[in-house]
């Protein structure tokens, strides 16, 4: 009865009354939580933390046994390795870039196996697709045109061009550097720029990747791919860039091509043709009739085209590029 009388007086102490049992629960759930994390966080009786035990437990059951103990056998290729851009990879992202096993796979039944190697990949060993997929698994998004490219249609693998450990330039880990390493395979191409008018390749001032993208493009030849496919020549030859009041039709429809030869020519200014009115002609020849420019040949005995026609590849003053 005083009970029912007090809650009437004080409706508030019932509710608390009714709330006590859960709470109380709650707390004592809460306290035992707590003493599970302290009890977690202890340091082991061994010494070893928990953590590294269990990243220990993972990469053994993994099958990885780590770089160092790859060392123990391969000390050479270990020191080398120590300046690749792999390495790097690992430092910066504290061990977890790219170590040996990440190309090589897991190590533990090949050190188990007393280096046997038929538990490893050794690049060396496989065929080009699959070290295409292997460098891929990590490159694909700098390359992802590789595999429609000419070269891996041909069979020419990574490597064929790229040596992680023993490599003469470090930033791209090519085997040798360019032009010699493309001019092993590309050997028809190589006495072009021999001849009197070339890019100077051979000098060391332009490279054969400046204009190709030797990893595969949507265009002819592993040409770089741009908005404006003469993007690849005019970075260089600004002076023809525009855009012009005037443009030159031939420029924008078949490009620097449409005229001249990109690698070497027996003609001045890499030309096609060694006489600059025949050159024209291919596309002027019905403007000669009747004119000055239809004396003789087609104007081929006449002076140079340029000669008149100086803003060959555009001008903003005059429509027929006249100086």
């Amino acid at each position: 009865m005083r009970n029912n009388e007090l809650q009437k007086r004080c409706p508030a102490r019932g509710f608390l009354a009714r709330l006590h049992a859960p709470i109380a629960t709650c707390l004592v759930m809460l306290g035992a939580g707590m003493l599970s994390a302290v009890a977690l966080a202890a340091s082991p009786a061994n010494g070893k933390s928990p953590a590294g035990s269990g990243q220990q437990e993972a990469a053994a059951a993994s099958g990885f046994v780590g770089s160092d103990t790859c060392a123990t056998c391969h000390e050479g290729e270990a020191k080398g390795f120590a300046s690749n851009p792999h390495t790097k990879m690992a430092l910066m992202h504290g061990s977890n870039g790219a170590t040996c096993e990440n190309c090589h796979g897991a190590g533990k039944a090949h050190v188990d196996g007393g280096g046997d190697v038929t538990k490893i990949f050794n690049p060396a060993k496989a065929t080009p697709k699959q070290i295409d997929e292997k460098c891929l698994g990590c490159h694909a998004g700098a390359h992802p045109n590789f595999d429609r490219s000419p070269h891996a249609k041909a069979g020419v693998s990574c490597i064929s061009c790229h040596s992680v450990h023993k490599s003469e330039d470090q930033t791209k880990l090519l085997k040798t550097a360019e032009p010699k390493l493309c001019f092993q395979c590309h050997s028809d191409v190589k006495p072009q720029f021999n001849m009197v008018s070339h890019h100077k390749v051979n000098e060391g001032v332009v490279t054969c990747s400046d204009c190709h993208d030797i990893h595969g493009t949507f265009g002819n030849n592993n040409l770089k791919s741009t908005a404006d496919q003469n993007a690849i020549c005019t970075k260089c030859h600004t002076e023809t860039r525009g855009p012009f009041v005037y443009e030159h039709a031939a420029v924008k429809a078949e490009g620097c091509m449409g005229c001249h030869t990109p690698h070497g020519s027996q003609n001045a200014r890499l030309l096609n043709m060694p006489n600059v009115n025949t050159l024209c002609n291919q596309c002027h020849s019905p403007v000669a009739a009747a004119t000055v420019h239809g004396m003789n040949a087609g104007s081929s005995e006449l002076a140079p085209c340029t000669s008149c026609h100086t803003f060959i590849h555009g001008s903003n003053l005059n429509q027929a590029f006249l100086r």
